[in-house]
Protein backbone atom coordinates (compact mmCIF):
# COMPACT_ATOMS: atom_id res chain seq x y z
CA UNK A 1 0.00 0.00 0.00
CA UNK A 2 1.01 3.60 -0.50
CA UNK A 3 2.18 5.72 2.43
CA UNK A 4 -1.16 7.59 2.28
CA UNK A 5 -3.16 4.35 2.48
CA UNK A 6 -1.12 3.06 5.41
CA UNK A 7 -1.55 6.37 7.24
CA UNK A 8 -5.32 6.40 6.68
CA UNK A 9 -5.66 2.80 7.82
CA UNK A 10 -3.93 3.74 11.06
CA UNK A 11 -6.18 6.79 11.54
CA UNK A 12 -9.34 4.79 10.78
CA UNK A 13 -8.57 2.47 13.73
CA UNK A 14 -8.37 5.34 16.25
CA UNK A 15 -11.17 5.45 18.81
CA UNK A 16 -11.67 8.29 21.29
CA UNK A 17 -14.04 8.40 24.27
CA UNK A 18 -15.25 12.01 23.92
CA UNK A 19 -18.55 12.50 22.12
CA UNK A 20 -17.56 16.00 20.94
CA UNK A 21 -14.44 14.65 19.20
CA UNK A 22 -16.35 11.81 17.53
CA UNK A 23 -19.01 14.25 16.35
CA UNK A 24 -16.38 16.61 14.89
CA UNK A 25 -14.63 13.76 13.05
CA UNK A 26 -17.89 12.38 11.67
CA UNK A 27 -18.95 15.87 10.57
CA UNK A 28 -15.69 16.30 8.64
CA UNK A 29 -16.03 12.90 6.96
CA UNK A 30 -19.57 13.69 5.84
CA UNK A 31 -18.80 17.28 4.81
CA UNK A 32 -15.84 16.22 2.67
CA UNK A 33 -17.27 13.12 0.94
CA UNK A 34 -21.01 13.31 1.50
CA UNK A 35 -24.13 14.52 -0.28
CA UNK A 36 -27.51 15.36 1.22
CA UNK A 37 -30.57 13.76 -0.33
CA UNK A 38 -34.09 14.99 0.50
CA UNK A 39 -37.18 13.11 -0.67
CA UNK A 40 -40.66 13.69 0.75
CA UNK A 41 -39.20 15.39 3.84
CA UNK A 42 -36.99 12.35 4.43
CA UNK A 43 -33.28 13.05 4.76
CA UNK A 44 -30.42 10.79 3.72
CA UNK A 45 -26.68 11.42 3.83
CA UNK A 46 -24.69 9.50 1.23
CA UNK A 47 -20.95 9.22 1.86
CA UNK A 48 -18.74 7.51 -0.74
CA UNK A 49 -15.21 6.28 -0.05
CA UNK A 50 -12.78 3.79 -1.56
CA UNK A 51 -11.40 2.80 1.84
CA UNK A 52 -13.07 -0.04 3.72
CA UNK A 53 -11.64 1.09 7.12
CA UNK A 54 -12.96 4.62 6.55
CA UNK A 55 -16.40 3.28 5.55
CA UNK A 56 -16.53 1.17 8.71
CA UNK A 57 -15.55 4.20 10.81
CA UNK A 58 -18.29 6.40 9.30
CA UNK A 59 -20.83 3.64 9.90
CA UNK A 60 -19.70 3.10 13.51
CA UNK A 61 -19.67 6.82 14.37
CA UNK A 62 -23.14 7.35 12.89
CA UNK A 63 -24.46 4.46 14.98
CA UNK A 64 -22.73 5.34 18.26
CA UNK A 65 -22.57 9.15 18.26
CA UNK A 66 -25.91 10.14 16.74
CA UNK A 67 -27.73 6.80 17.22
CA UNK A 68 -28.86 7.00 13.59
CA UNK A 69 -29.79 4.12 11.28
CA UNK A 70 -27.18 3.50 8.60
CA UNK A 71 -26.19 0.92 6.03
CA UNK A 72 -23.24 0.20 3.72
CA UNK A 73 -23.40 -0.66 0.02
CA UNK A 74 -20.31 -2.14 -1.66
CA UNK A 75 -19.83 -1.33 -5.32
CA UNK A 76 -17.37 -2.96 -7.70
CA UNK A 77 -15.77 -0.57 -10.19
CA UNK A 78 -15.56 -1.86 -13.75
CA UNK A 79 -12.91 0.56 -15.01
CA UNK A 80 -9.32 1.45 -14.20
CA UNK A 81 -8.14 -0.34 -11.03
CA UNK A 82 -11.51 -2.07 -10.52
CA UNK A 83 -11.27 -1.63 -6.75
CA UNK A 84 -14.33 -1.47 -4.53
CA UNK A 85 -16.08 1.72 -3.50
CA UNK A 86 -18.27 1.95 -0.42
CA UNK A 87 -21.46 3.94 -0.03
CA UNK A 88 -22.42 4.64 3.57
CA UNK A 89 -26.01 5.84 3.80
CA UNK A 90 -27.06 7.60 7.01
CA UNK A 91 -30.65 8.57 7.80
CA UNK A 92 -30.95 11.73 9.96
CA UNK A 93 -34.23 11.99 11.83
CA UNK A 94 -34.60 15.70 11.17
CA UNK A 95 -32.92 19.06 10.81
CA UNK A 96 -31.56 18.89 14.36
CA UNK A 97 -29.24 16.01 13.37
CA UNK A 98 -28.05 17.97 10.34
CA UNK A 99 -27.39 20.98 12.56
CA UNK A 100 -25.35 18.84 14.95
CA UNK A 101 -23.21 17.79 11.98
CA UNK A 102 -22.73 21.42 10.89
CA UNK A 103 -24.53 20.85 7.60
CA UNK A 104 -27.37 23.25 8.42
CA UNK A 105 -27.13 26.41 10.49
CA UNK A 106 -29.55 27.51 13.22
CA UNK A 107 -31.94 28.93 10.57
CA UNK A 108 -32.06 25.68 8.63
CA UNK A 109 -29.89 26.98 5.78
CA UNK A 110 -26.79 25.25 4.40
CA UNK A 111 -23.83 26.06 6.66
CA UNK A 112 -20.92 27.59 4.66
CA UNK A 113 -17.52 26.37 5.78
CA UNK A 114 -16.89 24.78 9.16
CA UNK A 115 -19.36 25.31 12.00
CA UNK A 116 -17.57 26.83 15.01
CA UNK A 117 -19.82 24.76 17.30
CA UNK A 118 -17.98 21.65 16.11
CA UNK A 119 -14.48 22.94 16.82
CA UNK A 120 -14.82 24.79 20.12
CA UNK A 121 -12.12 22.76 21.86
CA UNK A 122 -8.58 21.84 20.84
CA UNK A 123 -9.41 18.13 20.81
CA UNK A 124 -12.39 18.79 18.50
CA UNK A 125 -10.18 20.72 16.08
CA UNK A 126 -7.73 17.81 15.87
CA UNK A 127 -10.58 15.33 15.39
CA UNK A 128 -12.10 17.45 12.61
CA UNK A 129 -8.76 17.61 10.81
CA UNK A 130 -8.35 13.85 11.22
CA UNK A 131 -11.74 13.32 9.57
CA UNK A 132 -10.94 15.78 6.78
CA UNK A 133 -7.65 14.01 6.04
CA UNK A 134 -9.34 10.59 6.07
CA UNK A 135 -11.91 11.84 3.57
CA UNK A 136 -9.86 13.96 1.18
CA UNK A 137 -6.23 13.86 2.24
CA UNK A 138 -3.05 12.39 0.83
CA UNK A 139 0.60 12.46 1.76
CA UNK A 140 3.62 11.79 -0.44
CA UNK A 141 6.01 9.02 0.39
CA UNK A 142 8.76 10.80 2.37
CA UNK A 143 11.37 9.23 0.08
CA UNK A 144 10.27 11.81 -2.50
CA UNK A 145 9.21 15.41 -2.04
CA UNK A 146 7.50 16.44 1.17
CA UNK A 147 3.85 17.24 0.44
CA UNK A 148 0.58 16.77 2.31
CA UNK A 149 -2.76 17.94 0.94
CA UNK A 150 -6.50 17.83 1.53
CA UNK A 151 -8.74 18.41 -1.49
CA UNK A 152 -12.36 19.53 -1.61
CA UNK A 153 -14.72 21.00 -4.18
CA UNK A 154 -16.06 23.47 -1.59
CA UNK A 155 -14.22 26.79 -1.48
CA UNK A 156 -15.60 27.69 1.96
CA UNK A 157 -14.54 24.29 3.34
CA UNK A 158 -11.03 24.73 1.92
CA UNK A 159 -10.65 28.17 3.48
CA UNK A 160 -11.98 26.86 6.79
CA UNK A 161 -9.54 23.94 6.79
CA UNK A 162 -6.64 26.26 5.97
CA UNK A 163 -7.52 28.58 8.86
CA UNK A 164 -7.95 25.62 11.19
CA UNK A 165 -4.56 24.17 10.25
CA UNK A 166 -2.92 27.54 10.77
CA UNK A 167 -4.30 27.73 14.29
CA UNK A 168 -1.60 25.12 14.88
CA UNK A 169 0.96 27.26 12.96
CA UNK A 170 1.41 24.70 10.17
CA UNK A 171 1.91 27.12 7.27
CA UNK A 172 -1.04 25.74 5.28
CA UNK A 173 -2.01 27.34 1.96
CA UNK A 174 -4.81 26.93 -0.59
CA UNK A 175 -4.44 26.50 -4.34
CA UNK A 176 -6.87 25.65 -7.14
CA UNK A 177 -6.35 22.54 -9.27
CA UNK A 178 -8.93 22.29 -12.05
CA UNK A 179 -12.26 22.31 -10.18
CA UNK A 180 -10.75 21.37 -6.82
CA UNK A 181 -9.54 23.49 -3.93
CA UNK A 182 -6.32 22.05 -2.48
CA UNK A 183 -5.19 22.78 1.07
CA UNK A 184 -1.54 21.81 1.32
CA UNK A 185 1.49 21.74 3.64
CA UNK A 186 5.04 21.59 2.25
CA UNK A 187 7.44 21.85 5.22
CA UNK A 188 8.50 18.47 6.59
CA UNK A 189 8.45 19.75 10.20
CA UNK A 190 4.85 20.90 9.81
CA UNK A 191 3.82 17.59 8.25
CA UNK A 192 5.33 15.76 11.22
CA UNK A 193 3.41 17.99 13.63
CA UNK A 194 0.17 17.39 11.73
CA UNK A 195 0.61 13.60 11.77
CA UNK A 196 1.31 13.79 15.49
CA UNK A 197 -1.77 15.67 16.61
CA UNK A 198 -4.23 13.75 14.40
CA UNK A 199 -2.91 10.52 15.94
CA UNK A 200 -0.90 8.92 13.09
CA UNK A 201 2.03 8.03 15.34
CA UNK A 202 3.31 5.00 13.41
CA UNK A 203 3.24 6.99 10.17
CA UNK A 204 5.01 9.84 11.96
CA UNK A 205 7.84 7.55 13.10
CA UNK A 206 8.24 6.11 9.59
CA UNK A 207 8.22 9.62 8.12
CA UNK A 208 10.85 10.77 10.61
CA UNK A 209 13.08 7.74 9.98
CA UNK A 210 13.07 8.39 6.24
CA UNK A 211 13.55 12.13 6.73
CA UNK A 212 16.57 11.66 9.03
CA UNK A 213 18.12 9.18 6.60
CA UNK A 214 17.55 11.57 3.68
CA UNK A 215 19.02 14.50 5.60
CA UNK A 216 22.13 12.48 6.51
CA UNK A 217 22.53 11.26 2.93
CA UNK A 218 22.15 14.78 1.56
CA UNK A 219 24.65 16.13 4.09
CA UNK A 220 27.19 13.44 3.14
CA UNK A 221 26.66 14.23 -0.55
CA UNK A 222 27.18 17.94 0.09
CA UNK A 223 30.40 17.24 2.00
CA UNK A 224 31.67 14.91 -0.72
CA UNK A 225 30.81 17.43 -3.44
CA UNK A 226 32.50 20.21 -1.48
CA UNK A 227 35.59 18.08 -0.91
CA UNK A 228 35.69 17.12 -4.59
CA UNK A 229 35.37 20.76 -5.65
CA UNK A 230 38.17 21.78 -3.29
CA UNK A 231 40.37 18.95 -4.56
CA UNK A 232 39.76 19.95 -8.18
CA UNK A 233 40.52 23.54 -7.32
CA UNK A 234 43.76 22.52 -5.59
CA UNK A 235 44.87 20.35 -8.54
CA UNK A 236 44.10 23.07 -11.10
CA UNK A 237 46.03 25.65 -9.07
CA UNK A 238 48.96 23.25 -8.67
CA UNK A 239 49.15 22.55 -12.42
CA UNK A 240 49.11 26.28 -13.20
CA UNK A 241 51.80 27.00 -10.59
CA UNK A 242 54.09 24.25 -11.90
CA UNK A 243 53.70 25.57 -15.44
CA UNK A 244 54.56 29.11 -14.33
CA UNK A 245 57.56 27.95 -12.31
CA UNK A 246 58.88 25.95 -15.29
CA UNK A 247 58.38 29.01 -17.50
CA UNK A 248 60.48 31.12 -15.11
CA UNK A 249 63.09 28.34 -14.82
CA UNK A 250 63.48 28.07 -18.62
CA UNK A 251 63.77 31.82 -19.14
CA UNK A 252 65.38 33.82 -16.34
CA UNK A 253 66.11 30.85 -14.05
CA UNK A 254 64.92 30.18 -10.51
CA UNK A 255 68.18 31.59 -9.12
CA UNK A 256 66.93 35.04 -10.14
CA UNK A 257 64.08 34.77 -7.65
CA UNK A 258 64.29 36.04 -4.10
CA UNK A 259 65.05 33.41 -1.48
CA UNK A 260 61.41 33.07 -0.24
CA UNK A 261 60.07 32.73 -3.80
CA UNK A 262 62.77 30.33 -4.92
CA UNK A 263 62.24 28.16 -1.83
CA UNK A 264 58.49 27.82 -2.38
CA UNK A 265 58.97 27.30 -6.15
CA UNK A 266 61.36 24.39 -5.54
CA UNK A 267 58.98 22.83 -3.02
CA UNK A 268 56.09 23.09 -5.49
CA UNK A 269 58.12 21.33 -8.17
CA UNK A 270 59.08 18.60 -5.71
CA UNK A 271 55.55 18.19 -4.28
CA UNK A 272 53.07 19.07 -7.07
CA UNK A 273 50.12 17.42 -5.26
CA UNK A 274 50.61 19.17 -1.92
CA UNK A 275 48.17 21.81 -0.71
CA UNK A 276 49.27 25.35 0.15
CA UNK A 277 48.94 24.53 3.83
CA UNK A 278 51.15 21.45 3.47
CA UNK A 279 53.77 23.45 1.53
CA UNK A 280 53.83 26.07 4.27
CA UNK A 281 54.48 23.43 6.92
CA UNK A 282 57.53 22.19 4.96
CA UNK A 283 59.21 25.61 5.13
CA UNK A 284 61.67 26.61 7.85
CA UNK A 285 60.34 28.52 9.60
CA UNK A 286 56.80 27.42 8.83
CA UNK A 287 54.55 29.78 6.87
CA UNK A 288 50.77 29.94 6.96
CA UNK A 289 48.50 29.21 4.02
CA UNK A 290 47.97 32.92 3.29
CA UNK A 291 51.73 33.50 3.24
CA UNK A 292 52.30 30.66 0.77
CA UNK A 293 49.43 31.94 -1.37
CA UNK A 294 51.04 35.41 -1.41
CA UNK A 295 54.34 33.98 -2.67
CA UNK A 296 52.58 31.92 -5.33
CA UNK A 297 50.78 35.03 -6.58
CA UNK A 298 54.15 36.78 -6.94
CA UNK A 299 55.41 33.84 -9.02
CA UNK A 300 52.25 33.90 -11.18
CA UNK A 301 52.63 37.65 -11.79
CA UNK A 302 56.28 37.22 -12.79
CA UNK A 303 55.37 34.40 -15.20
CA UNK A 304 52.68 36.59 -16.76
CA UNK A 305 55.20 39.40 -17.33
CA UNK A 306 57.59 36.97 -19.00
CA UNK A 307 54.77 35.71 -21.20
CA UNK A 308 53.87 39.26 -22.22
CA UNK A 309 57.50 40.08 -23.06
CA UNK A 310 57.91 36.91 -25.10
CA UNK A 311 54.57 37.53 -26.78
Amino acid sequence: MSFSAVTKEELARITVPKVCCNLAELAALIRMDGTLQISNQVYALNVVTESAPVARKIYRLAKTVLKLPADIVVRRKLRLKKNNSYLVRIYPKGQSDLQKLGILDANGDIQPGISEDLIKHRCDQKAYLRGAFLAGGSINNPEGTYHLEIITNDEHQAEGLCKLLNRFHLGAKVSIRKNWHVVYIKESEHIVEFLGFIGAHHALLEFENVRVFKDMRNQVNRLVNCETANLNKTVDASVRQVENINKISSTIGLQSLSEPLREIAELRLEFPDASLKELGEMLHPKVGKSGVNHRMRKIDELAEKIQEQNG
